[in-house]
């Protein structure tokens, strides 16, 4: 991904500007603030927000997702910098960031010291700005990855890139904008690398759909408005192209027909509400574009082997 025409076109800016101690129990409300980039770059329009965890453990909540745990070494990142809860347990009450703030000093960091004394965890948080108005690899991706960087990993050098910033904050030594961007941005290109790897290979084809930026747009709109009842000629009209060009041009970047792929991908995202959620059947057809309980019924079992309300109880078990 890291020559993709469409993760260079984002032109992305950013920094580190927070240097984060907590101390068990602790929970926080986090999102990045323009105010969080002014300092060290004009505030971009659109903000991606990562956090790296030198030390210790977090759990990361964010409203679309199950909440998931991070560890030293473990790099989250938020690329539509999504609100998010950080925690050292699930159902604490989370508090405001802001009064805990202490003022940088000499150059350094902003740093925020908080927690009631127990096991602590240190992170450095960070963002990338980009001021493209849509950007296809943006939309696509979830609203947060998970990155490992500890040295015995595949990107074990963020880490030690990471670490050589942090040391020379820590002196009080501001680095250069562009060297700080430039580390933020090879971290954000392996992120989602490493996302693409896990996807198997039913997710392959829209990260290869990435690379012809009309089908990109078409994937676009169909990640983001699932139950919209599409047609190819809505599809090619909405990105500027003849019917037959643009199935042609989908075909060759995803080896299969723009409807056969939103079928799969409306039942990959029924599929992850029935393992992840408690919504109805009836809900999960309605959320991903099925006009009645049964269609949605016969299609999943087309795909699964199972009607939907079997395959939920056969996973759970």
């Amino acid at each position: 991904m890291g020559d993709s025409p469409l993760l260079g076109t984002l032109r992305l800016t950013g920094g580190i500007f927070l240097d984060a101690e907590f101390s068990a129990p602790w929970c926080i409300s986090a999102q990045v603030t323009p105010d969080d980039c002014g300092p060290l770059t004009p505030p971009p329009r659109h903000i991606i927000a990562y956090h790296y965890l030198i030390a210790g453990h977090c759990i990361v909540s964010v409203a679309d997702m199950p909440p998931f745990h991070a560890y030293g070494g473990d790099i989250v990142v938020l690329p539509r910098n999504d609100p998010h809860i950080l925690s050292s347990a699930l159902d604490l009450p989370p508090a405001c960031p802001d009064q805990f703030l202490q003022p940088a000093a000499d150059g350094g960091l902003t740093r925020l010291v908080y927690g009631e004394g127990g096991e602590r965890t240190s992170i450095l948080c960070g963002f990338l700005g980009h001021n493209m108005q849509r950007s296809p690899i943006i939309a696509l991706l979830p609203s947060a990855m998970k990155l490992n960087v500890a040295e015995d990993s595949a990107a074990g050098w963020i880490k030690s890139l990471f670490k050589f910033v942090a040391s020379e904050l820590a002196t009080g030594q501001r680095q250069s904008a562009a060297m700080l961007a430039k580390i933020a941005e090879l971290m954000f290109t392996e992120a989602v690398q490493q996302y693409a790897a896990a996807q198997a290979d039913q997710s392959e084809g829209w990260i290869a759909g990435l690379r012809d930026p009309m089908v990109a747009r078409a994937l676009v709109l169909m990640h983001g408005q699932l139950a919209r009842h599409w047609t190819t000629d809505d599809l090619a009209r909405e990105v500027g192209l003849s019917r037959s060009a643009f199935a042609d041009r989908f075909v060759r970047a995803l080896g299969e027909a723009p409807m056969g792929y939103l079928l799969r991908h409306r039942l990959e995202q029924a599929a992850t509400q029935l393992l992840e959620t408690s919504n109805s059947i009836a809900h999960i057809a309605y959320d991903i574009g099925y006009e009645s309980e049964g269609a949605f019924s016969r299609a999943f079992r087309r795909e699964y082997g199972l009607p939907p309300a079997t395959w939920r109880r056969s996973k759970r078990h």
